[in-house]
């Protein structure tokens, strides 16, 4: 009876494309080591040369969440969501030369801002990108860094680790919590943009 609505929202939050080759990998800041792990991998390669973590902290703790899984592989005291990815990405092959660095977002729409300004001041033309994030972070990011990115064709490779999934998120609290907060603020969040753009 369900089924096709839960296929909508599942078809709509969660997206996952075939890499293909880009001038950088994005990583919208958070404390888990997934998405940075995929990016790594996909940098071994030779996807791309050039990777970008973003992130100071959230706006809503106001300070660093901590690492959110695998807290025995990645260790130390880390002040924002950018050096911990940074570790992340180094611990698992990245030459740390070619981590550019973005640690002043607070939140996902930030991301996409601050880490436009890296690639400008950098004299980077991002004509294809690939954006690793958490399975159900894939819309709401890849809105927003379509958004500042308009021109670029981007590529959604989320972390292939997640304890929330297209298959399995209507199966727990914990995972329709996430998911239809995500289709929320889609639309909330979407809707201030939206008059920001009228004025």
């Amino acid at each position: 009876m369900y089924e096709k609505f839960l296929k909508q929202i599942t078809d709509f939050i969660f997206i996952d494309q075939e890499p293909q080759k880009a001038d950088i990998i994005f990583i919208p800041g958070n404390g888990f080591p997934n998405p940075s792990e995929r990016a790594a991998e996909l940098y071994r390669e030779g996807f791309a040369k050039k990777l970008l973590p973003s992130g100071h902290y959230s706006v809503v703790l106001g300070h660093f969440a901590g690492v959110l899984q695998k807290q025995e592989l990645y260790q130390g005291k880390f002040e924002t969501e950018w050096e911990f990815l940074q570790q992340v990405l180094v611990q698992n092959g990245v030459d740390k030369k070619d981590i550019l660095k973005e640690d002043n977002a607070t939140y996902t729409y930030e991301n996409a801002i601050y880490s436009k300004k890296v690639t400008d001041k950098e004299g980077m033309e991002v004509k294809k990108a690939i954006l690793c994030c958490m399975p159900y972070h894939a819309r709401r990011a890849l809105l927003y860094y379509q958004l500042l990115y308009p021109e670029t064709e981007f590529f959604v490779c989320p972390a292939k680790e997640s304890p929330i999934t297209a298959e399995n998120w209507y199966l727990s609290k914990e995972g329709i919590e996430t998911v239809l907060g995500e289709v929320e603020r889609c639309g909330s969040q979407f809707h201030e943009i939206l008059n920001e753009i009228k004025k």
